[in-house]
């Protein structure tokens, strides 16, 4: 039996973000906790030339929101990247999920072969609809959800695998 294109997408992409969501929430309790301001979590990287705690959050919600409408021929939605608290970067998860939660299976579904043409590494590259979704939207979706896991990990924050991948 064959996994819809809508099952592989929607559910993952809103079960990872409760996941960030949940493990931003307790950045936040640990930041109070420590007095820290969560500014300074926010702007943390884990390397100089990586992208900080703010925007690897930002990255993940556009993958997360622009694979269905990719998938669907719809255009992708548009959020500025605007953020700089904690509660600016939660009503981004939650207009993400809300979008997410708007799709209907029929929208994606038979979308496996569809050409998708879109600039990646700045060259114009053609996916099928099932490749982008497997081999660029979901592994860059991932990496983006760990790297922000990782930054707050290496600040302090406990937390572990099951947080990341909660059930």
């Amino acid at each position: 039996m064959a996994v819809s294109m809508y099952a592989i997408a929607i559910p993952t992409f809103q079960k990872q973000l409760a996941s960030l969501e949940a493990i931003l929430d307790k950045a936040a309790e640990y930041a109070a906790a420590k007095k820290i301001d969560f500014a300074v979590l926010l702007a943390a990287r884990l390397y100089p030339d990586m992208f900080n705690l703010t925007r690897q959050v930002q990255l993940a919600t556009d993958f997360a929101k622009a694979a269905p409408a990719r998938l669907a021929g719809l255009d992708v939605p548009s959020f500025p990247d605007t953020e700089t608290t904690l509660p600016e970067l939660k009503e981004r998860l939650a207009r993400t999920q809300a979008l997410l939660a708007s799709y209907k299976p029929e929208q994606l579904n038979g979308s496996e072969a569809k050409q998708l043409t879109l600039k990646l590494g700045g060259q114009e590259v053609t996916l099928t609809g099932q490749d982008y979704l497997l081999h660029v939207a979901l592994p860059n979706f991932y990496f983006h959800c760990a790297t922000a896991y990782g930054i707050l990990r290496h600040n302090g924050l406990e937390i572990g695998k099951r947080d990341f991948v909660r059930r």
